[in-house]
């Protein structure tokens, strides 16, 4: 596990878990240390990205509203790399369409409580914690940059069917093609697929960050890494 020196940021980052209304019940112990957290709004680093953020809506598989607002974040390194895949896939008339980045551990609880046993592959187990929670993870498809229309894949995002899969050989050729091209992008900046979900790529730097159950309202109070911190 990485190792870091303690320092103010990770006293102050202590501090804001303990702030009300920050949710922390049952989540994973996790002893040792790790990087302190650099959350990044998205759209901040690149407004070019489109957010179709659903469980700021109740147009998702739960069928209700889990986030307060539709903003997704993720940590500094993660964030930078997505906006460089975005840029990458430009020349062929594509944006990256984020629907979820960062999220708090108590929302994947509900997520694993209201999905069946049979289909709990698509979803985090909490005991385990998530790589959305630990700000690594990002679900994504993409949008014509000509119309500003999400493009087709062979399934819908959150879909929990075999379509879902990153290399389901269903769809059609057109789909398949530009399913192929996300994951490329993403690929090259150090994500990887969720062989599960053709949308969900997990970021190469998360196991040095700790699950959280941050709401994102109180994202903006955590002071940024010391500098010069790894």
């Amino acid at each position: 596990m990485f190792s870091a020196v303690k320092t103010a940021s990770h006293v102050a980052w202590a501090a804001i878990l303990c702030l009300p209304g920050v949710r922390a019940a049952a989540q994973p112990l996790e002893p040792g240390d790790f990087r302190a957290p650099d959350l990044v709004e998205l759209r901040r680093l690149d407004p070019s990205l489109h957010l179709d953020i659903r469980y700021a809506t109740p147009n998702n598989f739960t069928g209700r509203k889990q986030y307060a607002e539709a903003r997704a974040f993720l940590q500094r390194p993660a964030a930078e790399a997505l906006v460089r895949a975005n840029r990458a896939l430009k020349p062929d008339g594509f944006g990256l369409l984020v629907f979820d980045g960062y999220r708090p551990w108590s929302v994947s609880k509900a997520f694993w409580d209201v999905t069946p046993p049979d289909k709990h592959k698509f979803v985090a187990d909490p005991q385990k914690g998530s790589r959305h929670n630990r700000g690594c993870a990002v679900d994504v498809g993409l949008y014509h940059l000509r119309t500003g229309k999400e493009v087709a894949m062979p399934s819908a995002f959150d879909e929990m069917s075999d379509r879902a899969a990153a290399d389901y050989k269903g769809g059609t050729t057109e789909q398949r093609r530009t399913r192929g091209l996300l994951r490329a992008a993403l690929e090259k900046e150090g994500f990887k697929v969720n062989p599960d979900e053709w949308w969900h790529f997990d970021y190469q730097d998360s196991p040095f960050y700790r699950v959280l159950d941050l709401p994102f309202d109180k994202i903006e109070a955590v002071p940024a890494p010391d500098a010069g911190q790894p």
